[in-house]
């Protein structure tokens, strides 16, 4: 007897049930992230700041059911609109199940454990604020850029630097 392929791999994401549905989630936090677009490019970039609702032991929203109420602009993701949400985190679930991809290894689903998103470094937890410790979000995101580089952390999309050359 053979088991059953589970329903992520067998069922279209219009096809699932609301349970099915929400335990794609695997509890990461980064959908709750506040994002930077380049108004030239079009690509997004995380920041560090999230939701105020974000429980950050949790990766989980602490009024997931009044939230479009509680935060207007939050983003119910839903089969009709994962392919248009293109800031979705590229680990997330539902995108990589909308573009035909595999889970990960470390998504609850198929690990069967709860904490593997966070024990494998994909979540946000303990790497990210709320977002009512920010005053401005611009002046937040140069400050943590400009202690990063006093620190020796190169700005995103630079080269890493040869240890041998410098």
């Amino acid at each position: 007897m053979t088991d059953a392929e589970p329903f992520w791999k067998t069922k279209a994401l219009a096809d699932m049930d609301d349970a099915e549905w929400e335990s794609l989630c695997d509890g990461c936090g980064q959908c709750c992230l506040f994002k930077l677009e380049d108004a030239d490019t079009g690509e997004f970039a995380l920041t560090d700041v999230a939701c105020r609702y974000l429980d950050h032991d949790t990766c989980r929203c602490t009024d997931y059911v009044n939230r479009n109420r509680n935060v207007p602009d939050c983003v119910k993701v839903k089969p009709d609109n994962i392919a248009a949400l293109r800031w979705m985190p590229e680990t997330c679930a539902y995108r990589l199940l909308a573009e035909g991809k595999e889970l990960f290894w470390w998504h609850p689903l198929v690990s069967g454990d709860p904490n593997s998103v966070h024990d494998s470094g994909a979540s946000i937890r303990g790497k990210a604020i709320s977002e009512d410790m920010v005053d401005d979000l611009e002046d937040h995101v140069v400050q943590q850029l400009n202690a990063q580089l006093e620190n020796g952390v190169p700005p995103l999309g630079a080269p890493p630097k040869d240890p041998e050359t410098d």
